[in-house]
């Protein structure tokens, strides 16, 4: 789910911003990347503190724990860099590393199956990601399109663990002065795929005589966003999140490798400033809504989940800070 969301926001609105030029080229497309999301710039860091929450869970269908969240935070790194460029420049493929921290801190714990009451130390986590990324740029019927095909491989500190992969491809349908329309297609290359093939689609419209301007992705995001001062841009809206890493368990009911899926929608505001034309930092505050949080053995279906739990609505911030020289 993670791979896919990072798929559509990356190629859609590259294209959104591919469909304003008379003749969009490659610079464009990874200008138009590395400008809305941090996260595909050469180096970026983000920090990341959600807030106290209450939780309900089952295992194997069962009720199992009831507690409290009291802290949970992520620290993220991404480091992204082409390293091959056809002589058409229409052809990228570009290398990237990730690496994720984790750590839950929690209150009391009530088991239902002991009917006790408890606590748990400080839950840390790590995840690692190694990806390629064959981009290509062409025309279809005169529109620009996009084709992109991505492989990964991810897992912990204590090992590898899967081996992942994706491709899409996608169109500019409809461009104007003001509006932008793609649509497209996803096709996961991932056994634990639920939708092995996703529909992909893109709006984006400028209001006339207004700063203001709405960036619709399904399924990522809805933002309405405006230049604020001079080297500043502040959004309004919601962007859905997918969130995964691994744990190595060794319980009673549970032996082995396995993989916890998170889905959060997130709503709130976002505060980008220019630092240097180079330096980009950002700050976003708002609420987090846990949708979805499933651990399944991995490789597993998340619809096969031996746990899943639920959480009250929790407030977080998080700021960040890129570097791209490019």
């Amino acid at each position: 789910m993670k791979a896919r969301i990072i798929s559509v926001i990356f190629v859609c609105t590259s294209l959104q911003s591919m469909a304003q030029e008379k003749e969009p080229g490659m610079k464009t497309f990874g200008k138009a990347v590395t400008d809305k999301f941090p996260t595909t710039r050469t180096f970026d860091v983000q920090y990341e503190q959600l807030g106290p929450t209450n939780y309900d869970s089952e295992l194997f269908g069962n009720d199992f724990e009831r507690g409290r969240i009291e802290s949970h935070n992520r620290l993220k790194v991404a480091f992204n860099m082409p390293f091959y460029k056809s002589d058409s420049k229409r052809f990228v493929l570009t290398g990237s590393l990730r690496y994720k921290y984790e750590s839950y801190n929690f209150g009391d714990i009530y088991n239902y199956s002991s009917a006790e009451t408890y606590t748990r130390n400080q839950q840390d986590f790590h995840y690692l990601a190694a990806a390629v990324s064959a981009t290509y740029m062409s025309t279809l019927f005169s529109k620009p399109v996009i084709y992109n095909a991505t492989a990964t491989v991810d897992g912990n500190q204590e090992n590898v663990q899967r081996v992942k992969g994706f491709v899409t491809a996608n169109i500019v349908v409809k461009r104007t002065e003001n509006t932008t329309i793609t649509i497209g297609a996803l096709a996961m290359l991932d056994p634990s795929s639920i939708i092995p093939i996703t529909p992909l689609f893109t709006y984006n419209h400028k209001f006339t005589d207004s700063k203001w301007d709405i960036d619709f992705i399904l399924p990522q995001r809805l933002l309405f966003r405006r230049e604020l001062l001079e080297n500043g841009r502040i959004s309004l809206g919601t962007e859905l999140n997918s969130e995964s890493f691994y744990l190595n368990l060794n319980t009673s009911n549970l032996k082995g490798i396995y993989e916890l899926n998170q889905l959060e929608l997130k709503s709130g505001i976002t505060y980008e400033y220019s630092i240097t034309p180079k330096v980009i930092s950002f700050l976003k505050a708002g609420v987090n809504n846990v949708l979805s949080t499933r651990i399944t053995a991995k490789g597993e279906r998340t619809n096969r989940y031996v746990y899943d739990h639920t959480e009250d609505t929790q407030g977080y911030f998080r700021f960040g800070i890129s570097y791209n020289p490019f």
